[in-house]
């Protein structure tokens, strides 16, 4: 078992390394492609993880939450574009995608009413902000949802070879 850090604010993936319970060597031998002085690095914050490197560290250590993580907080880009998405219980995405989307069937009529002349006008405005709103709750549900999944087939809980059979089969259909 590898010996815990004392150090306090611990980053993502160094978290993940010790909650795996592997020193920096293991942790490398298992990744492969990092060395232990990179990981290092990479867990003191002296360095940014490489995009590539995110990816082999979310496989090899089955989080694939890892990924989004560095979209939403390290990428320049996906600062911008990219929501964090928080690990949750099944349960739990699915009641708030479900309370947003009974929130979105209540606004339905008002977003038709507000779009159908292609122009969103000053007292249209407030409706279609929260309208905007709720649909970026259903989007980051979705999403939840997705890395959720992806987590469920990464440590094995949903058959992998099962799910790419019955994937292969839909796409047949």
């Amino acid at each position: 078992m590898a010996r815990r850090s004392t150090k306090e604010n611990k980053n993502i993936y160094h978290i993940t390394r010790e909650n795996l319970g592997l020193t920096r060597e293991a942790a490398s031998d298992l990744l492969e492609t990092i060395a232990p002085e990179r990981i290092e690095k990479i867990e003191n914050e002296r360095s940014l993880p490489y995009p590539d490197e995110v990816l082999v560290m979310a496989e090899k250590y089955k989080q694939p939450n890892l990924c989004n993580y560095y979209c939403a907080n390290q990428c320049p880009i996906g600062q911008q574009y990219v929501p964090e998405v928080k690990l949750k219980d099944l349960s739990q995405i699915v009641l708030e995608m479900l309370a947003s989307l009974n929130s979105m069937q209540k606004k339905k009529e008002r977003l038709i009413e507000i779009t159908v002349d292609g122009r969103i006008s000053g007292d249209e405005l407030k409706d279609f902000i929260f309208i905007q709103e709720e649909l970026e709750k259903i989007s980051i549900a979705v999403e939840t949802l997705q890395l959720w999944f992806e987590r469920m087939l990464a440590t094995g809980a949903i058959d992998p070879e099962q799910y790419r059979a019955l994937k292969v089969a839909r796409n047949q259909d």
